[in-house]
C-alpha cells in the first residue's frame, strides 16, 4: 500500500482582530516532507503514527507538508492557497496512492474561503478520484459541512476536551483506514444535527458521562466503527456553525443515523448544563486570597489564544495589583514589543515598562509600572502532552510583587512548565494565573489545590444569544429556546 498523509491546520475565531498569515504558520509548526518531529502535535499525530503503521505493515507512506498556526482570526487568502497548493502539489506527485490520511482542525476560515477544509478535501478528491480512500482526524470545537461529507469516506475527532487523546484517535483512524483498505469494513458516516451550539468540557458532568458511554458503545457493537461528538465552535461566524453527532457504521447508514439522532437528542437535552460555572475577577481574587492552601488556579477563561483571542488581557492582574496581592504568578501576557523592550534591557536590569490589553476592547487596561527582569527564555516551550507547544521569546517580569511572563507568541496555558521554563516554581505559589477553557486540566489540575473559572473581560465571544453574528445560523439554540420543537412544527 502507498499512502499519503499531511496535516494542515488552524483555528479561526472570526471576531479576532489577530490575523493569520505564513508566517504564523512557520511560528507553530511548519514541518515540509520528512521534517515532522518525532513528537505529535494536536493536529499532525496521523503522520507519527503513519510512521509507526508503516514500520509494522510494511507499506508505504508518503509524508506531505505538516503545518499549524496557533489560533486566531482570519487566514490570509495567498497563505491558505500557498499552503493547500503545496500539499496538494505533493499529493500529485505521490500518485498512485491507496489512501490519502490527513490531520485538519476543521474550524479554518480564510479570507474568500468559509470552509477551507471543504475546500481543500474536495480538491483531495478531485486529484485522487472517487474510489480511493480519504480520511482525516479532526478537532471537535470545529464545523461539519455537507462539502467535507460529500469528499471523504470517514472523519474522527478528539472526544476529549481537554484534547488529550489527539494521538488515540489518530490510532482509531489508521485502525479503521487498514480495515478498509485490507477489505473488512465499509464506513460510513451518518449525522445528526443537535441545533445546538454549547461547550462540553469532559473533565467534569454530564460530559464524562456521555464520552465514556459513547466509547463503551464503539466496543459493544461491531456494526458501529465510531462515534464523534463534533462541538461547534462558537466563534467562528460561518453558516454550518453548530453541534453535530456523527457515527461512521459498518455500512450501516441507516442504523447510524438512527443512533446519530438517539445521543444527538439526549445531548440537547442537557443543553446548558455542560459548561464550568464561572466567577467575575473580583469574586475570583477573593477567594484564591482567602484560600488556606495553594497553589489557586485561575483560569482566564474568555482570554484563551486556544480560542483565538490575543491572550493580552490584564483584568486579573489588574484586580490583584488593586488587591495587593503577592505570592502569584501569572502565565501568560502577550506583548511582543514589551518582551523586546525586556529583550534590550537584560536580565536584572529595572525598567518602567507599559504592557498588555493592546489587541481589542474588553481586555481591560494597558499596565505601567516599574518592573524587574528576572529571566529572559528565547524560543520557549511548554509541555502539552506527548508534545511541546512554543510561546516564543519570553521574559519573566516582576511587579508589585507579581511574578509576570511576558510572551511573543500567543499560546495557552497547556502545563505548569510553563513556568518552570521561566525560572517560577508553580508549586510554590499561591495563586496561578492561567489564559485557557479547559486544555490546562489535564495538567494543572494534579498540582491545583482549587480551580477557579473566572469570567473576565468581553475578550471572546461567549453569549451566543447576544453575540452579533453576519453568516451563522440564527435557529439553533440559544438564540431559539427549542427549535427541534419549531422545527417539528413547521413539518
Amino acid at each position: 500500500m502507498r499512502i499519503f498523509t499531511a496535516a494542515l491546520a488552524t483555528e479561526t475565531n472570526t471576531f479576532s482582530p489577530i490575523c493569520i498569515d505564513r508566517r504564523a504558520f512557520e511560528a507553530s509548526l511548519y514541518a515540509p516532507p520528512g521534517m515532522h518531529p518525532e513528537t505529535p502535535t494536536l493536529c499532525s499525530a496521523p503522520i507519527t503514527v503513519g510512521r509507526q503503521i508503516a514500520v509494522q505493515k510494511g507499506w508505504e507512506v508518503i509524508e506531505g507538508t505538516a503545518t499549524w498556526a496557533d489560533p486566531a482570526g482570519l487566514v490570509n487568502r495567498r497563505a491558505y492557497e500557498e499552503l493547500r497548493d503545496e500539499i496538494l502539489d505533493q499529493l500529485r506527485a505521490a500518485m498512485p496512492v491507496d489512501a490519502v490520511v490527513l490531520g485538519l482542525h476543521g474550524a479554518m476560515v480564510a479570507d474568500g474561503y468559509e470552509d477551507t477544509e471543504g475546500d481543500f478535501l474536495s480538491h483531495v478528491r478531485e486529484i485522487v478520484g472517487p474510489d480511493i480512500l480519504v480520511c482525516a482526524e479532526l478537532d471537535p470545537h470545529s464545523h461539519l459541512t455537507a462539502k467535507r461529507l460529500a469528499a471523504a469516506n470517514f472523519f474522527v475527532y478528539f472526544k476529549e476536551f481537554p484534547h488529550t487523546d489527539f494521538v488515540d484517535r489518530a490510532e482509531d483512524l489508521w485502525r479503521l483506514a487498514i480495515d478498509t483498505l485490507e477489505g473488512r469494513i465499509k464506513p460510513v458516516m451518518s449525522v445528526f444535527d443537535c441545533r445546538m451550539i454549547d461547550v462540553f468540557p469532559t473533565s467534569r458532568e454530564p460530559m464524562r458521562s456521555f464520552v465514556d458511554k459513547i466509547m463503551a458503545m464503539e466496543k459493544s457493537d461491531a456494526d458501529i466503527l465510531s462515534i464523534s461528538v463534533i462541538h461547534g465552535f462558537m466563534a467562528g461566524d460561518v453558516p454550518e456553525m453548530g453541534t453535530k453527532l456523527l457515527v461512521v457504521t459498518d455500512n450501516k447508514p441507516d442504523k447510524g443515523s438512527a443512533i446519530a439522532r438517539e445521543l444527538g437528542l439526549e445531548l440537547f437535552s442537557k443543553r446548558g448544563t455542560f459548561i464550568m460555572p464561572q466567577i467575575d475577577e473580583k469574586q475570583a481574587v477573593s477567594q484564591a486570597m482567602a484560600a488556606k492552601a495553594g497553589p489557586v488556579v485561575i483560569a482566564d477563561v474568555w482570554d484563551n489564544p486556544g480560542g483565538g483571542t490575543a491572550g493580552d488581557a490584564t483584568v486579573i492582574l489588574k484586580e490583584l495589583l488593586d488587591r495587593g496581592a503577592t505570592d502569584t504568578a501569572i502565565g501568560t501576557i502577550w506583548d511582543p514589543m514589551a518582551v523586546q523592550i525586556c529583550m534590550a534591557a537584560g536580565e536584572g536590569a529595572e525598567i518602567p515598562l507599559r504592557f498588555g490589553a493592546k489587541s481589542a476592547p474588553g481586555t481591560g487596561n494597558p499596565i505601567d509600572g516599574h518592573v524587574r527582569i528576572v529571566r529572559l527564555v528565547s524560543n520557549a516551550e511548554m509541555r502539552f502532552g506527548e508534545s511541546f507547544a512554543p510561546f516564543g521569546d519570553a521574559a519573566h517580569i516582576q511587579l508589585d510583587g507579581i511574578d509576570i511572563i511576558l510572551n511573543s507568541t500567543r499560546a495557552q496555558s497547556f502545563d505548569p512548565s510553563l513556568f518552570s521554563v521561566m525560572g517560577i516554581d508553580p508549586t510554590a505559589k499561591k495563586i496561578l494565573v492561567i489564559k485557557s477553557t479547559n486544555h490546562f486540566y489535564a495538567s494543572f489540575s494534579k498540582i491545583a489545590a482549587e480551580i477557579l473559572y473566572c469570567s473576565a473581560g468581553t475578550p471572546y465571544p461567549n453569549n451566543p444569544a447576544r453575540t452579533p453574528y453576519r453568516r451563522a445560523r440564527k435557529d439553533i439554540w440559544p438564540m431559539v429556546a427549542d427549535p427541534h420543537a419549531a422545527a417539528q412544527k413547521d413539518a
